[in-house]
């Protein structure tokens, strides 16, 4: 009896010794993340706004982790050919990803998608929000958004407006400002903004909507007149246009965003690790200042404030979707 009281006592200290070994090398291998470098994945093509956002993150996260962070486009299917490599990816934190409010669209857009929206990613914190400009020609009659919508109303034929393609958040927004204004606008989609924005220089078009610094040399120039900022409250950097809803649309409010995330199960530690880092980068002067000259603001936020704002985000625009009766991918 008393070899099998020592033999079962034996066989739990070392069943205990086993179970904790996992948890304490999980423990130190995040302690000493990173040891080799980064991959930062996106879904749009180089050189554009959240290619640009991503190198900006990626030079800052290089400095402060001690490892190159390396960025990679995969652009396609409205991101989500990049979101759907970040979701198979080894949950380890040596691949991340930049989602911006275009993932929301295609969320809400896509009547199937290769992995779930919000439960196969761990979310680390947002990055930057920037408020989008409704905007006309410099000829057009329209000087507030309460001029344009009053010449929706009396139109014969409704107004048209172009953006980068059905199912982008300008598509969107537009559909949700006619929802909320009770009149049809004609959405004419492009392949881009830059050919939206040569429609409206051209005068063949009424009005469009794009990030304000896409749109502000024309501003100097004279060439297109912004009627009115998305957001909640004026921008900062735009102090003198008007919120659409000073224009009578109180609940109306849209920013573009960008957040980090990464595969579902990235350790605790990582995430953790990240998000300070991230924070104290989007804290510096000098990065500050990058992303206010390119008409954003940064705004880290906690993991759980990001996934809230996806859920969101992807339930307004179901919601725009379902209203407008526009036909899902």
């Amino acid at each position: 009896m008393g070899e099998n009281v020592i033999t079962r006592r034996s066989f739990l200290h070392l069943a205990a010794g086993a179970a904790a070994l996992p948890a304490f090398s999980r423990f130190t291998w995040a302690q000493t993340y990173p040891t080799r470098p980064v991959t930062l994945v996106h879904g749009f093509a180089p050189g554009g706004g959240v290619d640009t956002t991503a190198r900006i993150v990626a030079e800052g996260l290089s400095r402060r982790l001690g490892q190159r962070v390396i960025v990679e486009s995969k652009p396609g299917a409205s991101t989500t050919i990049a979101a759907a490599q970040l979701a198979r990816a080894t949950p380890d934190g040596y691949t991340l990803g930049v989602l911006s409010g275009a993932y929301g669209t295609a969320a809400a857009m896509y009547v199937k998608l290769p992995f779930r929206p919000i439960d196969d990613f761990s979310m680390i914190s947002q990055i930057i929000e920037f408020p989008f400009v409704l905007a006309t020609h410099s000829d057009h009659s329209a000087r507030s958004v309460s001029d344009l919508v009053n010449a929706a109303r009396a139109a014969s034929t409704p107004l048209l407006y172009g953006t980068a393609g059905v199912g982008s958040v300008p598509h969107l927004l537009v559909e949700h400002l006619a929802q909320q204004a009770r009149i049809q606008f004609q959405h004419v989609p492009y392949r881009g903004g830059a050919q939206a924005l040569t429609e409206l220089l051209g005068r063949r078009i009424d009005f469009m909507v794009d990030p304000a610094i896409i749109l502000l040399e024309h501003v100097r120039s004279g060439k297109v007149r912004i009627l009115a900022v998305t957001t909640a409250t004026r921008s900062g950097e735009l102090p003198n246009i008007p919120t659409v809803a000073e224009a009578g649309f109180p609940a109306f409010d849209v920013s573009g965003w960008m957040g980090l995330v990464a595969p579902a199960g990235l350790p605790g530690a990582i995430a953790t690790r990240l998000n300070s880092e991230l924070a104290g980068l989007l804290a510096e002067p000098t990065v500050i200042e990058r992303f206010r000259a390119l008409g954003n603001e940064p705004r880290p936020s906690s993991p759980d404030k990001l996934k809230a704002r996806i859920n969101d985000e992807i339930a307004k625009w179901t919601a725009v979707i379902d209203a407008a009766k526009i036909p899902r991918i």
